[in-house]
């Protein structure tokens, strides 16, 4: 089924303003999601090992720890599959705060979550639950802010506005890494006994500043508009009820989608667990080295949104394939400033790393919600993305860390999977048509 909405009319002036404000709250609600579901990868890096996983083998717990944070990879394709069909039949903005409820609150019960040496194994069994819960969410979240954003903008400038969403990832590290940086200063003693929670839960206070900028804005016009088509159409030529069916029927662009955007999230898991690990192992402070991140996530926050605006004249797939070919010509170039054990080498080698990232991951949420029709868009992106992420980023610090240690510690084997990773990824991205022109308001 084809055809163009008609959308309801507004003055251009109003488009305008109203597109800010949305682009502003999924920005800010993207900032606070990804504060809780990244603040986890740093917090498995740091902590989790000793908290949870104590009297093992150091790298043993950190693999076993990086486990558990797989399993809010592994949830995150549910999470898409849940909120993208409510958000195709009922709105975008309802699930956005749903999804934001879910994690606010399961990250704040992270914080509360007994050590081995009080409860045992069942520790480490909550915390998996929990993480499941935030994967959920985020897998919620990230299709209903990107299609807000996107379905609000101006044609032209949709990759630009969409990168806004994609911004918030490094706002978020950002904000996870200085806080967690900051109770890292204390006494090991006293940061593995309650300072690595307090991070957690601040979560309840973020949750509430997002819960009062989300339901504050508009639903989306497009969807809108596709609901007044919808209900003026008799009952054999309504859309399925089930938005999954539509996009299973048509897999071709789900499978591309999925393995188009898996490198990028390989790559952008890897920066803040075994490059913080490894960092760490070679010498460097375990402060400093979580500021380097902090730091270097902080300046890559423009290049995700010059990124996604290069994409708007360019096209989305140059824009990432160069990207992608940048990053793995760097890795082995990265791993030497890791491993000097200088901070301020530290802190160039993530700055570069997540600079030429923000190439690829700026035109990301455009690329991956452009490929989809409005009735099944929520369901597609988000679950496409959701896909990417779990082969990308789910189960990679694992693998690379258990690399690294059954290789006897060297780093070419690591940088082997990634580049294999990553050429997979560039080969998908131009097999995948380009989307810039896509007309939003056909309906597929």
């Amino acid at each position: 089924m084809s055809g163009t909405l008609q959308l309801t009319h507004m003055s251009t002036s109003a488009q305008r303003k109203e597109a800010r404000r949305v682009i502003l709250s999924s920005y800010l609600g993207s900032t606070i999601e990804f504060y809780d579901f990244l603040l986890y990868a740093t917090a498995a890096a740091v902590a989790f090992p000793k908290v949870f996983f104590a009297g093992t083998d150091p790298w043993v717990g950190v693999v076993a720890a990086y486990a558990t944070f797989a399993a809010g990879y592994v949830a995150r394709p549910l999470g898409g599959i849940i909120f993208g069909h409510f958000g195709d039949r009922l709105g975008r903005k309802g699930m956005l705060i749903v999804s934001m409820a879910v994690m606010g609150i399961a990250s704040t019960l992270i914080g509360f979550i007994p050590g081995a040496n009080v409860i045992g194994p069942w520790g480490a069994v909550i915390l998996v639950l929990l993480r499941v819960l935030q994967g959920i969410a985020v897998g919620g979240e990230w299709g209903g802010a990107a299609l807000m954003a996107l379905e609000h903008s101006d044609p032209k400038r949709r990759g630009f506005a969409a990168s806004f969403v994609n911004a918030g990832a490094p706002s978020g590290a950002v904000l996870g890494t200085v806080v967690m940086g900051i109770f890292s200063a204390l006494p090991q003693d006293a940061f593995l006994a309650w300072g690595w929670r307090v991070p957690f839960l601040l979560s309840f206070a973020l949750l509430l500043v997002g819960m009062f900028v989300r339901v504050r804005i508009s639903e989306s016009p497009i969807f809108a508009a596709a609901v007044a088509a919808e209900a003026s159409k008799g009952a054999g030529q309504r859309a399925p009820k089930a938005p999954l069916l539509a996009v299973l029927r048509r897999p071709k662009a789900l499978v591309f989608i999925m393995l188009a955007g898996a490198a990028g999230f390989g790559l952008q898991v890897v920066l803040p667990t075994f490059s913080v690990t490894y960092a760490v192992s070679k010498g460097a402070p375990q402060q400093g080295v979580l500021y380097a991140f902090a730091a270097a996530s902080a300046i890559s926050i423009a290049f995700v949104l010059l990124g996604g605006r290069i994409s708007d004249r360019l096209g989305r797939r140059p824009v990432m394939v160069v990207g992608l070919v940048l990053f793995v010509a760097y890795l082995f170039p990265m791993f030497g400033l890791l491993g000097s054990g200088n901070v301020w080498l530290v802190l160039l080698a993530f700055t570069v790393a997540l600079i030429l990232h923000s190439t690829l991951y700026g035109p990301l949420a455009a690329f991956v919600s452009e490929q989809f029709g409005t009735t099944s868009r929520y369901t597609g992106a988000a679950l496409g993305y959701q896909l990417a992420t779990l082969i990308g980023a789910g189960f990679t610090p694992g693998i690379v860390a258990s690399l690294y240690k059954d290789s006897g510690e060297s780093i070419g084997a690591v940088v082997a999977f990634l580049a294999v990773m990553s050429i997979v990824s560039a080969v998908f991205i131009l097999l995948t048509r380009e989307s810039k022109d896509n007309d939003l308001t056909t309906v597929r």
